[in-house]
């Protein structure tokens, strides 16, 4: 698959309703560009693919919007709205908050986020210059997967 039909195919999977093959996903992840940890600052609203992983919907009970690169070093990986609607870091579940980093990933390196508290990691690709695809993996994912995949939008 070349870049442009993966970049097709990426938004008309964020438009589908139901489940999303991992498999394709994949397919899509290896077509797409890395990323450099400096080009990725700033404010990102989030969402998942519905892959059939254990995390999907687990994000959405509590409220996550997305991340927040402040700095290379200064990472809100989980910035989720309370009841009032107010946007705060969820440093409890993150268990704490996170850096961003070059990691080699499938044999490319690309931009990483890694969580200060945990062994978690967030691979990005570059679908176009307001959009990424992140893989969420670690230390008690296999190798191989399955992997949370999930998008995340550039905020104006």
């Amino acid at each position: 698959m070349n870049a442009s039909r993966a970049r097709a195919r990426f938004f008309a999977l964020r438009r589908q309703d139901g489940q999303v093959s991992a498999a394709e996903l994949d397919e899509i992840w290896a077509a797409l560009a890395t990323v450099r940890p400096e080009e990725i600052l700033g404010e990102w609203k989030g969402g998942g693919f519905d892959t059939g992983h254990p995390v999907n919907g687990q994000l959405d009970q509590v409220g996550w919007y997305g991340k927040t690169f402040v700095t290379l070093t200064d990472v809100k990986p989980l910035i989720c709205r309370n009841e009032k609607g107010e946007l705060y870091s969820d440093t409890v579940l993150g268990k704490g908050e996170a850096s961003l980093w070059t990691v080699e990933f499938r044999g490319e390196s690309t931009a990483t986020m890694v969580y200060d508290g945990q062994p978690v990691f967030d691979h990005f690709k570059r679908v176009d210059e307001n959009t990424l695809m992140g893989i969420m993996n670690g230390k008690n994912f296999p190798a191989d997967g399955p992997f949370f995949y999930f998008v995340l939008e550039r905020v104006a």
